[in-house]
Parts: structure tokens; C-alpha cells; sequence
């Protein structure tokens, strides 16, 4: 097989992977999400009055509207190149890696669940665990910035795992589904917090608002870049271990290998001896210390205080964010920072051109819509599924050629000649 044809068999299959898919099923929501800001701009809606007159000035319209609304969210999200100085040209990054630091923790969390057949929705609760934990031992213990930075980051691994074991553990030992058990946790864990949070344990002294008091400065995670402006801090690192370690951990660890064998097929698993409560419980553990790691990102990297709104929509983003990377480590990790520069553009967006905010939720939903069916995406791209094309039945090899009938006049000749 020469060079060339190996080439094109590679791309083929670059181009039918799932990967390739969510990819075009984010190209295609900019699309959609492009056309919906020219179809609520003035300036187009004023134009397509008279559009079979000059079709000209609504497209124009339409165009500088929906280029406009993406160009400000790259300057919003990436680069501002019309920044004076470095700090503003490179802070719109520094909010994306901010805002995408805890989404890719809880996503992690969220896709080692999903790996191990279990659908974990209460990511947003044990992100509230997460974060109240990290909280209290912020402002209750007085320590040198490291350890009490790493007590922190413990602390809140422990509060969501300990959330998220539960779930685990409902499920292994009484076989309530983990759907319904961590909708309800989520329940438990926002009015827990705002019960919390009124009395002497966590309430800010003098303050009627349910607020906590400020963490102590040595339990705040420091500034990648000291000295600026730029708020992307030490728990974007943590992410970074984060995404390593669970990619470790799905593709190297036994316990990964367990894992993925009991969502594959858990009857299967339990017939190679592998225990499937067990995993269960580890799994649901694994995911809740996860989003935990987001809570800790929010309170000793942002916020600084604990409040109600703490986890903000992060264990529910992070369901989308892993549902677009397929539950990949290193997908769900690039997806976050997508997601992160969606928030962080958005806002510029909206100040800059006076684009409705919610497109961006618009188009984050269509994502989600077009990766549930790729299908869809697939056939308006044209592109073939390899999955079907490797099942379908191969056309049967041409049988040789069936001789020629003999005409009427021949088979009498036939017949004659045989009797004679």
C-alpha cells in the first residue's frame, strides 16, 4: 500500500471519527448562533424591509452583525488586540483560563462517571460540598500558606467525595439509581448550604446575609502571574494535575481498566471477578472528589467568601462539557476551555455590540443538541458513520456469467440430432 493511499484511508478516518464530529457540531452551532444575531440585529431587521429591492444591504447587515458579536467575544475571551499594554491584550485569556478552572475538574469528575456507566447529575451539589468544606477550613484554621492551601484542596476533595460516595453507595447497596439519588443531593446540598450559612458555624459575624467570613490570605490560591491584574491562579494548574491524573487513571490504573469494564458491561465484569458495588462506590467517590476540586477552585481562587450562589451553574455546565468530549480527559479538558471562553466572552459581547448574552446559552445548547445527535451533524456535513459503514454487508463477489439461453429453433436442432 503506497504512502498516498495510507494518507487518504488516515484522513477518512480523521474525518468520520467522534472527535472530528464534535468538532464540526461546534462550527455548526456558530453557524446557527451567527444567523440568530443577525436575525435579532436592527440594523438587519431594518434592511430585510427592503430585501427583494437590495438584497444587498441585509446580507451586509447580517454580516457585520454576526462578525461583529464573534469578533468581540474573541477579543473578550482570547485577545484583545486593541489593548494598550500586555496585562490588557492577555487578560481576556486569563478570564477564560479563570472561569474554565472549575469546569474542568467538575467535568472530570462527571466524565469518570460516565466511564464507568453511571450517570452522575449532581456535580453542582458536590461542587456546594466541595466549596463549603474548603470554605470553613479557610476561615477555622490559622496556617503557613502551604499546608493550609493544601488542607483546603483536600478538605474539599473529601467533602465531594464523600457527596458523591453516597450516591455511589445508594446505588450499590440498595440499587436506587444514581440519577434520581444525585438530583435529590442536589437538593440536600443548596438548602444545607443556605441553612448553613445563617448559623454561628459559617455566618459572618455582624452580617444578616447568609455569607461566610473571608477565607485567611494563606488559604487563597496565588496568582500564576504575581504582580498583575490577571486572575488566572495555582488552580489552573490543579486542573492540569487533575486532567493528567484521570487520564492516567482511565487508560494505565487497574482500578481504570475495572472501571471501564464495568461500564462496558457490568455482568460481564461481575463474571471476571471484578466487583461491581465496589467500582459503584469508588466511581460515584472519584467524581464527587472531582467537582469538590471546583468548589475549592471557586472559593480560595475567586470568591474568597462562601455564598449561596457558590457553585453558581458549574456541576450542570460540566454534565455539557463532558457530554462533548465523550468522556475523554484530555477532550473535556480543551471543551472547558471552550466553555470558559463562551463565559468570559460572552459578557463582552454583550457590551460591546449589544448582543443578547443568551446567544451564547443559546449556542452552548445546540452543542449539546448536535452532539446527542451526531447523525444529524453527520448528514448535513455529508460525512459517512464509520460504525455503519464497518457493518454493513459487502456487495457478493460477481458469480461468473450464466451461459446464453438457447433459442427455440436450437433446442428443436438439438432434439432432432440426438434422436438421429
Amino acid at each position: 500500500m503506497s504512502e498516498t493511499t495510507k494518507g487518504r484511508q488516515g484522513w477518512r478516518a480523521f474525518v468520520r471519527s467522534d472527535g472530528f464530529v464534535s468538532v464540526l457540531a461546534v462550527v455548526l452551532s456558530l453557524i446557527v448562533g451567527g444567523i440568530l444575531i443577525a436575525v435579532t440585529n436592527k440594523d438587519a431587521q431594518a434592511s430585510a424591509a427592503y430585501f427583494f429591492a437590495q438584497p444587498g444591504d441585509f446580507f451586509r447587515d447580517a454580516w457585520n452583525a454576526a462578525s461583529g458579536a464573534y469578533a468581540a467575544m474573541f477579543r473578550s475571551a482570547i485577545f484583545n488586540y486593541e489593548g494598550a499594554t500586555a496585562t490588557e491584550m492577555f487578560n481576556p485569556l486569563s478570564e477564560t483560563l479563570t472561569q474554565a478552572t472549575p469546569l474542568i475538574t467538575a467535568s472530570l469528575g462527571v466524565a469518570i462517571a460516565f466511564r464507568a456507566g453511571l450517570f452522575n447529575i449532581g456535580a453542582q451539589g458536590q461542587v456546594i460540598i466541595g466549596a463549603a468544606v474548603a470554605g470553613f477550613v479557610g476561615f477555622r484554621l490559622h496556617l503557613p500558606a502551604p499546608l493550609h492551601i493544601l488542607l483546603v484542596v483536600l478538605a474539599a476533595a473529601l467533602g465531594g467525595a464523600a457527596w458523591g460516595g453516597l450516591a455511589g453507595w445508594l446505588k450499590a447497596k440498595t440499587g436506587a439509581h444514581e440519577v434520581i439519588t444525585t438530583i435529590m443531593l442536589n437538593y440536600v446540598a443548596t438548602y444545607l448550604l443556605a441553612f448553613v450559612l445563617l448559623t454561628p458555624l459559617m455566618q459572618r459575624t455582624g452580617s444578616s446575609d447568609p455569607v461566610s467570613e473571608v477565607i485567611d490570605p494563606t488559604a487563597v490560591f496565588p496568582q500564576l502571574i504575581p504582580g498583575t491584574t490577571l486572575r488566572v491562579h495555582l488552580g489552573f494548574v490543579i486542573a492540569i494535575l487533575a486532567t493528567v491524573f484521570t487520564w492516567w487513571l482511565l487508560s494505565r490504573s487497574k482500578l481504570g481498566y475495572r472501571l471501564r469494564a464495568v461500564g462496558a458491561n457490568p455482568e460481564a465484569a461481575r463474571t471476571a471477578g471484578i466487583s461491581v458495588a465496589a467500582c459503584t462506590v469508588i466511581a460515584m467517590a472519584l467524581s464527587g472528589a472531582m467537582a469538590g476540586l471546583a468548589g475549592a477552585s471557586q472559593v480560595s481562587g475567586t470568591e474568597m467568601f462562601v455564598a449561596e450562589g457558590i457553585a453558581a451553574t458549574i456541576g450542570f455546565d460540566a454534565i455539557t462539557v463532558a457530554l462533548l468530549a465523550r468522556s475523554k480527559p484530555l477532550w473535556v479538558f480543551l471543551a472547558a476551555l471552550l466553555f470558559g471562553a463562551f463565559r468570559a466572552g460572552g459578557v463582552g459581547m454583550q457590551t460591546d455590540t449589544g448582543t443578547p448574552v443568551d446567544i451564547v446559552l443559546v449556542v452552548q445548547s445546540l452543542i449539546v443538541l448536535f452532539i446527542a445527535a451526531p447523525a444529524l451533524t453527520r448528514t448535513i456535513f455529508g460525512i459517512r458513520d464509520r460504525k455503519k459503514a464497518a457493518k454493513a454487508p459487502k456487495a457478493p463477489k460477481s458469480a461468473p456469467p450464466a451461459p446464453p439461453a438457447e433459442t427455440p429453433a436450437a433446442q428443436a436442432a438439438t432434439v432432432e440430432g440426438g434422436a438421429a
